[in-house]
């Protein structure tokens, strides 16, 4: 049992890959730690459950990378995909501190596998967890344990006391009532808003009710929304998030990688219309991937419809639902309620509109189309080898990106400019300083890992002074 009577030196509100990271690295630096975890303890862990894998700088190959990824090559792409909108010197020194996480992470317990094959080519970027999300997050809770940290399951956090920026305690809810659990130091690692439909509507409008979300159901962004009220200063546009088109036959919650498609550069996307709206070919997979949740979140009905060949089909990672199928085009479109000759017109236009290439598409190849608008500008092949296949995919939101400002101590700032003091913050709950926009596979564990590793070893140097 957990003595709540007594004043930790550190609470750490969440349970994922940052939550853990900060409970650990503040017990390592000596601190007595107490995890809230919202959620049931089969369900611990928030959206770490569904990764995969860790983007980190490096210098060399490794057993398991294929080979260097610079800072400077980072910081390219990190800017590439933000389009600029990221705190640089706060992007820098996650980029930097990344170097070491490779190793520290193993010093925790977690073991790398080379990385999967498929369409996603990461084995030079990205190491993968043995075992996966669920795997890395039972060897951080292992070596918590062992460690001495306390961690409650079910223990919603209902209010916060906070001072002037400083936090005094958490309510915990109990049973009918409450009590206050009291610690020197704070830190969120608590998500996002991400699973809170009423909150995504202020922003999105009805169109958030056909949002499906990949991750867990316990990320209603309560503790977020406690700190902000409490005067922590936000940072990012509370309409951005992290979002891919998954499959629109998945759950509302949890569906995880399992439901995403890494099929759209293998074919076309169409709307409800049957009309294409964006380039299919626009870069490579893990930079662009996380594009298509908010395209398709800009169509009528917030549906589409993935359209490829025979051709395709055993080129991409198999998903939990597999294609609807036909004899052709016009009995494709049957199938989704789409009007026949509207489909028939837009694949006819587009395979008139392709020019001959070399198809490769782990690089950008000279497959493209010319005269049609949208272009596909890489790996546009003739959609025309029956039988024709299709996915219709919803915008899958993992997380969202409105959270607290923080400098590189990882400490919140209030609404003043002034840093708490004694207040921290970790993961989703702060990803929008990095993500002004934008996503590439890996970088959400990266800011969860680097952030909850300084979290933990400010907090419990700020407990003990």
């Amino acid at each position: 049992m957990v003595d709540l009577t007594r004043k930790f030196d550190v609470l750490v509100i969440g349970g994922g890959n940052a939550a853990l990271c900060a409970a650990i690295s503040a017990r390592r630096a000596g601190a007595s730690v107490l995890v809230l975890e919202g959620a049931p303890k089969f369900y611990r862990g928030g959206n770490t459950r569904h990764t995969r894998n860790m983007r980190c700088a490096h210098d060399a190959a490794t057993d398991i990378l294929t080979g260097p990824y610079t800072e400077e090559e980072f910081w390219d792409d990190l800017l590439q995909l933000t389009g600029g909108q990221t705190d640089e010197a706060l992007a820098k020194f996650m980029i930097r501190e990344s170097r070491d996480i490779l190793g520290w992470i193993v010093e925790q317990g977690v073991r790398w596998q080379p990385s999967l094959g498929g369409t996603l080519s990461l084995g030079r970027t990205n190491s993968f967890f043995l075992g996966g999300g669920r795997a890395m997050l039972n060897a951080l809770y292992l070596t918590a344990e062992k460690l001495g940290v306390d961690i409650l399951y079910d223990a919603e956090v209902v209010d916060l006391d906070i001072d002037n920026g400083m936090f005094l305690s958490a309510a915990l809810k109990q049973g009918d009532g409450r009590i206050n659990v009291r610690a020197s130091a704070l830190i969120a690692a608590a998500g996002g808003f991400e699973a809170n439909i009423e909150w995504l509507r202020e922003y999105w409008g009805e169109a958030a009710d056909n949002f499906l979300i990949r991750g867990t159901p316990y990320n209603r962004g309560t503790i977020l929304k406690m700190l902000l009220d409490k005067g922590v200063q936000e940072v990012g546009d509370p309409a951005q998030c992290h979002a891919v088109a998954i499959d629109a036959r998945a759950p509302k919650f949890d569906g995880g990688i399992i439901t995403r498609h890494d099929s759209v550069v293998f074919g076309i996307v169409v709307n409800k219309h049957a009309e294409r709206f964006y380039d299919e070919g626009e870069d490579i997979w893990p930079k662009r991937y996380a594009i298509w949740g908010r395209l398709v979140a800009a169509q009528p009905d917030q549906i589409a419809y993935i359209i490829f060949d025979a051709s395709s089909r055993n080129s991409f990672m198999p998903t939990l639902f597999p294609p609807i199928e036909a004899g052709s085009v016009a009995g494709l479109a049957t199938k989704f309620e789409l009007d026949p000759a509207a489909l028939e017109k837009t694949v006819a236009d587009f395979n008139a509109a392709v020019r001959p290439g070399t198809f490769d598409h782990t690089i950008l190849d000279d497959c493209r189309t010319e005269g049609l608008t949208p272009p596909k500008t890489h790996w546009a092949r003739r959609i025309e080898t029956p039988p024709y296949y299709a996915y219709p995919v919803r915008p899958g939101i993992t997380f969202t990106y409105l959270g607290t400002r923080v400098n590189r101590e990882a400490r919140m700032l209030m609404k003043d400019g002034r840093p708490s003091a004694n207040m921290f913050a970790a993961g989703e709950i702060m990803a929008g300083n990095v993500l002004g926009k934008g996503y590439a596979a890996g970088i959400g564990m990266t800011i969860g890992s680097v952030f909850g590793r300084v979290a933990g070893r400010e907090a419990a140097k700020n407990a003990r002074n």
